[in-house]
This record gives C-alpha cells, structure tokens and sequence, in this order.
C-alpha cells in the first residue's frame, strides 16, 4: 500500500521544521500582538539569512527575548543587549539586536495609537488576507505595492530591519496574504 503525502509548497524542502511551521503556521492569519511581534523580530533578524536558519534558532529567540513580551523587551540596557551578542542560540548582530529593542518601544506607541498593533497592521490589506492564485514559485513576488506602503510607513514611524521584502516576508507568514501554492494541501484550508 502506498502511503501519499500531501502537496506542499516546494519551499519546505523536506525539512522537518520547515514543513511543521509551513503545515501549522505559515499563511494563518494571525492577530494577537505577542505574535506579530514575534514575526517582527524574527523577519528582522532573518534579513540576509535563510528562513530555516531562524526557525532553528526559534526557541533561542524566545528564551532571549522575554517569551516575546514587548514591554520587557522595549526596557531591554545595552548591559541586557552585550549579553545577547554572546548567545549563541540567536543571531548575535548588534544592529538587529538594538533594531529589536528600538522596535518594541515603537510597537508599544502604535499599540496606543491604533489599541493594538494588529489593528494597525491589518489596515495595509484593508482588513482581510489577500489570497493570492499562485502555481509556481516564480510567481511570488519578493514585494508588493501593500508591503511597500506598509514598510514605508513603518519606516518614517522610526522602525528598522522592516524593508519591503522583510515586511512581505512577514504579510505571508501572519497570513495577511495567502502565497500558499494553489497545488498545496495548505491553500484552501488557509483561506478558510
């Protein structure tokens, strides 16, 4: 008897954890606040990295970054910062680790602004996920009209680490757009 494993989108690449995050998590529309500042930090800290790198680092994060908890992480010293440069269970880079922090403290004013985060970010998709039609890798972009306005917003807010191909990085893994292949067992179940 043959046994067939689901389609996936092919950038799983068989990794275990890959496949666990692109299976529970990628594409799920998300808006509590302790988690797109998770995404936040993580997409940050991915720049000029792989994906999977980070995901392997994920628990790392999270024991060094106060479970994701933005108030504790916006109080983060430089004495705090010096001792994450020498965990080895992160990416030890000065300038996203201060970027991180730097982020929280604007996360928090936006949270007043708007009364959570995922208010405000949910307005560069007027409110509801873009589901996207794409058959091939090649057709996902690395930006869009969307991540650019909300990179730029974000930007002149006095965010960093948050360009265009970050923040469509991060539009996809909080499910704010769909890019699952429509061949994936994860596509229809998604958009539901």
């Amino acid at each position: 008897m043959v046994i067939s494993t689901p389609k996936k989108c092919d950038w799983c690449l068989n990794d275990p954890i890959y496949t666990r995050y692109h299976d529970e998590e990628w594409g799920v529309p998300v808006f509590d606040d302790k988690k797109l500042f998770e995404f936040l930090i993580l997409e940050g800290a991915q720049a000029g990295l792989s994906w999977l790198t980070i995901l392997k680092r994920r628990e790392g994060y999270r024991e060094a970054f106060e479970d994701f908890e933005v108030e504790r992480v916006a109080k983060f010293t430089p004495q705090k910062i010096a001792i994450l440069l020498k965990n080895e269970r992160i990416i030890r880079n000065r300038l996203k680790i201060t970027s991180a922090v730097k982020n929280a403290k604007l996360f928090m004013d936006i949270q007043d602004e708007f009364g959570s985060f995922s208010n405000y970010q949910w307005i560069f998709v007027n409110g509801d996920p873009l589901i996207n039609k794409r058959r091939s890798l090649k057709e996902i972009p690395a930006t869009t009209p969307e991540s650019d306005t909300f990179s730029l917003d974000l930007k002149k807010r006095g965010f960093s680490f948050v360009g265009s191909t970050i923040m469509y990085a991060h539009m996809q893994a909080v499910g704010m757009v769909n890019d699952h292949l429509i061949s994936c067992h994860r596509y229809k179940a998604v958009n539901q």
